[in-house]
C-alpha cells in the first residue's frame, strides 16, 4: 500500500490554495456524500461505468482513476476486476478514497490510493501507462485544463480507452457561472450568499421538472450514475477552478495527439459532454 500522508507537498498545495479561496474544498463535499453510499447507488455506478467504457468486465484490466474525488468508480473499476490505481490532489478526496478501499476491499494490493497532481509530470511518469484513464469532472477544475488534458495522454496505452467528462463551453452563461464559483470560494458569507439564492431554485426547477415529466427527477438523478443530487448542486456551484471547452474543441485536440473518437455524449446545457477515446498512435501532435 502507497498512501500519501496528510502532511504531503501534494496535500499541503491543496490546502493552501482552498485556504486563499482559489479551489473549492472537493473533497469536503464528496465526505458528506459518502455518509449516504449504499449498495444501490455502488450498482447504479459500476452500471454507469460499465455503459462509459462499453465493457462488461475489466477482469485483467489496469484502471488509473484521475481525480477519484469520493473514489466511488475506484470501488467500481475495482468491483469489475480491475488492479486500480487512484489519485487526487485534494487531501479529504485521498482520505475518502482510502476509507472505501478499507470498507470493501481492506489490505488490496491491486488497489493503490496516493496523493497527486495530474499538473505534476514527474509524479505520472512514475504510474506507467494502463489500459483505462478515467478522469469525469475532473480536467477542468485543475486551472490549466488543456496542460491536464495532455498529460493525460501519456498515462494510457496504445489500443488503450481515455474516458473524461469536461464542462460545456456555454460563452457568457459559462463566465457568469465561473463569477458564482469564484464568490463561492472566497469565504463562509459567500458560500452562505450563493447557497441562499441557488439551492431554492435548483430544489424548485428539479419539483417542475418532476412534475411536468411525471417523474421523481431526485429519484432519477440518483438512477444516472449513483450520485447525490444535493452534492452534485454543492460541487456545481463550487466547483473552481473552472474551464470549459466545445465537443468540437475536446475532439480535434485529441484526433491531432494520436486518438479516435470511440463515442461522445453531449449536452446543450451547462453540463459536461462525456468521451470516450481510443489512443490508436504514439503520436502526440
Amino acid at each position: 500500500m502507497n498512501v500519501a500522508k496528510e502532511s504531503s507537498p501534494t496535500h499541503a498545495a491543496a490546502q493552501e490554495e482552498i485556504d486563499q479561496g482559489r479551489r473549492f474544498a472537493f473533497g469536503k463535499n464528496w465526505a458528506e456524500f459518502l455518509s449516504s453510499l449504499d449498495e444501490n447507488r455502488i450498482e447504479i455506478a459500476e452500471q454507469s461505468l460499465r455503459d462509459l467504457l462499453q465493457v462488461q468486465t475489466l477482469e485483467n484490466r489496469t484502471f488509473l482513476d484521475v481525480g477519484s474525488g469520493s473514489g466511488l468508480f475506484s470501488l467500481c473499476a475495482r468491483r469489475l476486476g480491475a488492479t486500480v490505481h487512484s489519485f487526487d490532489f485534494d487531501p479529504n478526496s485521498v482520505t475518502c478514497t482510502q476509507s472505501l478501499k478499507d470498507r470493501y476491499f481492506p489490505n488490496d494490493d491491486q488497489w493503490i490510493v496516493e496523493a497527486g497532481s495530474v499538473l505534476d509530470s514527474d509524479y505520472l511518469s512514475n504510474l506507467g501507462q494502463f489500459d483505462f484513464v478515467y478522469s469525469w469532472g475532473v480536467l477542468h477544475h485543475t486551472g490549466e485544463m488543456w496542460r491536464a488534458l495532455e498529460n493525460v495522454i501519456s498515462r494510457t496505452r496504445v489500443d488503450g480507452l481515455l474516458a473524461i467528462a469536461i464542462y460545456n463551453d456555454q460563452g457568457w452563461q459559462s463566465d457568469m457561472w465561473r463569477k458564482v464559483k469564484q464568490i463561492y470560494c472566497s469565504g463562509t458569507l459567500g458560500r452562505y450568499a450563493i447557497e441562499g439564492v441557488f439551492f431554492p431554485y435548483f430544489f424548485i426547477r428539479t419539483i417542475l421538472v418532476s412534475i411536468i415529466r411525471r417523474k421523481n427527477a431526485f429519484r432519477e438523478y440518483r438512477r444516472n450514475r449513483g450520485m447525490s443530487i444535493v452534492h452534485d448542486w454543492r460541487d456545481w456551484l463550487g466547483g473552481y477552478p473552472f474551464e470549459v471547452a466545445s465537443v468540437e474543441a475536446i475532439s480535434e485536440f485529441y484526433e491531432q495527439r494520436g486518438f479516435k473518437v470511440v463515442s461522445v455524449k453531449a449536452t446543450k446545457r451547462l453540463g459536461c459532454n462525456e468521451f470516450l477515446l481510443q489512443r490508436v498512435s504514439d503520436n502526440l501532435g
